[in-house]
């Protein structure tokens, strides 16, 4: 009983170490907001030694990958796709000029807590499901680099009940996640590098679709058997899935607005 009641509170305690240690991940600090999109970004993050560390690292890695797409690091702009099932991010790419993405490269999701379904409350510890973009860079998170992605959306705050609907979800390193989407923190690096090309590429706005799994009919199917006790969370699925299904069709942006209900709309 000793035994038990001590591997309880040593759970516990470590519990609250992750938890505190994503909060300093995202403590608000004059680094996060960074100038606007295309005045000299790169040169303004390139004064956070990780950033110049992630440069070093990461720097050849991806000019490669941009070089073999015909795309180069100072006319980039980018998108950012993650599955929750299947813990993989895509990140696609092309240059500002052009009008459809392309799949550059994919990243396994090394932690990433909760349960398929959207996150509706703060300390629910879900990923988020919608569609987002980044709104802050950490170059000195505790959690090697972070990137902040505008979770509640107007979306989300329509569609939950909490008071407290949660925030401060980011993608970032150290392979732990309480609401989150991790990486290592060797490919944190990269993501982040490319998320700081395209905004000083001019990119104002880099999207990130959060998906429960990647929504093809045969993926529909299994899913609407496995929760067909949900049917609210079967219809919240289907909406994403129209957004899936043109992104995935044609590879553009989507134009994305949210009704009075809390459901996305997809404009032309």
């Amino acid at each position: 009983m000793i035994q038990i009641t001590l591997a309880k509170r040593v759970g516990a305690a470590i519990s609250r170490v992750l938890l505190m240690l994503v909060i300093l991940a995202i403590t608000p600090v004059s680094a996060l907001a960074g100038p606007e999109a295309g005045k000299d970004f790169l040169g303004q993050q390139k004064q956070y030694a990780r950033v110049k560390g992630a440069l070093r690292n990461k720097a050849d890695v991806l000019d490669r990958s941009l070089g073999a797409q015909g795309l180069k690091s100072g006319e980039l702009n980018i998108l950012i796709v993650a599955y929750k099932s299947e813990a993989v991010l895509d990140l696609y790419a092309k240059s500002p000029e052009e009008g459809s993405y392309r799949k550059l490269v994919s990243y396994p999701v090394c932690a990433a807590s909760g349960n398929l379904g959207p996150k509706r409350r703060q300390g629910d510890r879900q990923v988020p499901e919608g569609f987002y973009r980044i709104d802050r860079f950490n170059p000195v998170s505790n959690l090697h680099l972070s990137l902040g992605i505008d979770y509640p959306n107007a979306a989300d705050k329509r569609k939950t009940r909490a008071a407290n609907p949660g925030g401060d979800i980011f993608i970032h390193g150290y392979c732990i996640s309480i609401g989150c989407l991790s990486t290592t923190n060797a490919l944190i690096e990269e993501i982040y590098l490319y998320a700081v090309y395209a905004r000083n590429s001019g990119q104002k706005t880099i999207p990130v679709y959060i998906f429960p799994f990647r929504m093809t009919q045969d993926n529909m199917k299994k899913h609407e058997a496995n929760y067909r006790g949900q049917p609210g969370l079967l219809d919240f699925w289907r909406n994403l899935k129209t957004g899936y299904d043109r992104f995935i069709s044609d590879g553009v942006a989507l134009s994305v607005s949210v009704t009075q209900q809390g459901d996305y709309s997809f404009g032309p």
